[in-house]
């Protein structure tokens, strides 16, 4: 072989080496790239609380995204919860203080203003924060995110500001195992609830799953006692239960008063209470949010905004 092919040889081997390592190169970053997206999030070092009273968590992300308007109703205006508004107000404030308080599962009837009852007290306390309660927050986290719990609780913890981590209609179905993330956080697990957090749940069901569930698996386990324990100890775990139930008519009455004098609407109580129970009756039932649903429909008529 001459000089010149020799040449020509070496020079061809090394283009043909150069784009090899090139496609080799733009394989692995193409790699890299994939890996990236899969990747879950980096965690923040710490949330960014800024100066609204009310966040959601995103879970996907890892970080607290501000609520500018609230949907709630005054404490006042809820009816027929007398009892339970003062229990879960009074333990709400002496958490507020600093002191000691319970975690609180708010179950029962639907519609009996269990999530207008957390929003309204979380509310009433801001609004007061010159009567000695420190800055409380309230974080709403999805059911479906509960089993990120531990993580938000972490980031929380050390803050200066008082959170309410609230779970609105929380329950859960068979085969499902994130309660045991909320379960570690409740108690007994190893980091625990962190001092300037508590947890607020309502659900439906009193033991947070359905009868036939633990029905189903007490009867095929070979200790019936101890199959449905550890799903049933959850609830256990909560300090506080508050029951809602359905009210009677009365009650109901009274509901759709509040809510119509609140909004301004003018109409006498004999024509209120008769169209009250004409809805009740066509709705089958009688709950504080079937009544804020014909004050709705009334203010349309009245042609006002509610």
């Amino acid at each position: 072989m001459t000089a010149p092919q020799i040449a020509a040889y070496s020079k061809e081997n090394r283009v043909s080496n150069e784009r090899y390592l090139a496609e080799i190169a733009a394989a692995l970053a193409g790699i890299a790239k994939s890996l990236e997206a899969l990747a879950p999030p980096a965690a923040p070092e710490g949330l960014q609380i800024g100066e609204a009273d009310a966040y959601h968590w995103d879970a996907q992300d890892a970080r607290l995204l501000p609520v500018g308007r609230v949907a709630r109703v005054p404490l006042a205006m809820l009816k027929g919860i007398d009892r339970v508004q003062d229990i879960l107000l009074r333990n709400t404030e002496q958490f507020a203080r600093g002191h000691g308080a319970n975690n609180t599962l708010l179950w029962g009837a639907r519609g009996m203003g269990k999530s207008s009852l957390v929003k309204a007290v979380h509310a009433d306390i801001a609004e007061r924060r010159n009567e000695g309660f420190e800055r409380l927050i309230l974080i709403e986290i999805s059911r479906e995110d509960i089993e990120s719990l531990p993580a938000l609780m972490r980031l929380l913890a050390g803050h200066p500001a008082r959170f309410i981590v609230f779970c609105d209609d929380l329950s859960f179905d068979a085969g499902e195992a994130t309660y045991k993330s909320l379960k570690s956080i409740l108690d007994g697990g190893l980091e625990g609830r962190p001092e300037n957090v508590i947890f607020y749940a309502t659900s439906n069901r009193r033991h947070l799953m359905p009868r036939d569930m633990i029905e189903n698996e007490r009867s095929t386990a070979i200790n019936p006692g101890e199959a449905v324990e550890e799903k049933v100890s959850l609830s256990d775990r909560f300090g506080l239960w508050l029951g809602f139930h359905n009210c009677d008519q009365p009650t109901f009455l009274a509901m759709v008063r509040a809510y119509a004098d609140h909004y301004g609407l003018d109409i006498d109580d004999e024509t209120l209470n008769a169209r009250a129970i004409e809805w009740s009756q066509t709705r089958g039932a009688r709950s504080g949010r079937v009544a804020i649903q014909l004050i709705r429909s009334l203010a349309g008529e009245m042609g006002k905004a509610v």
